[in-house]
């Protein structure tokens, strides 16, 4: 397990996991603990998740979002952005209710993203 937190953000953290096939995943915890994103792919190598968690965080401000209906799981809103070659970079760590609540979180991310310091080591 990888983490480092920001100071500007108290407790924002961001966290690779290691998937139960050995693939590396990124996510982001808000101050209040909840999973804000997670990426929206995973990676064989962990040098490649860290990597896209930078990527990510480098194209915070131009990041574009769709929220979209699901079906999956009891159904809710869910968020997938996009980096600046179309790419998927991250998606919402679950379902809203509400496609406003689904957008503001989306919101939320790309503000916390933004603040957050690489260089602040946990």
């Amino acid at each position: 397990m990888y983490m480092i937190s920001s100071d500007e953000v108290p407790r924002t953290r961001y966290r690779i996991d290691r998937l139960p096939n050995g693939a590396y995943q990124w996510r982001l915890t808000a101050q209040n603990g909840r999973v804000v994103a997670v990426s929206a792919t995973s990676f064989a190598e962990f040098d490649a998740c860290r990597d896209a968690f930078a990527g990510t965080r480098a194209e915070a401000e131009h990041l574009t979002v769709a929220v979209l209906h699901s079906t999956v799981r009891g159904g809710g809103w869910v968020w997938g952005a996009r980096g600046s070659q179309g790419q998927l970079r991250a998606v919402s760590s679950r379902a809203y209710e509400r496609h406003s609540t689904c957008r503001a979180a989306f919101e939320r991310f790309q503000v916390l993203l933004s603040e957050f310091d690489p260089d602040s080591i946990v």
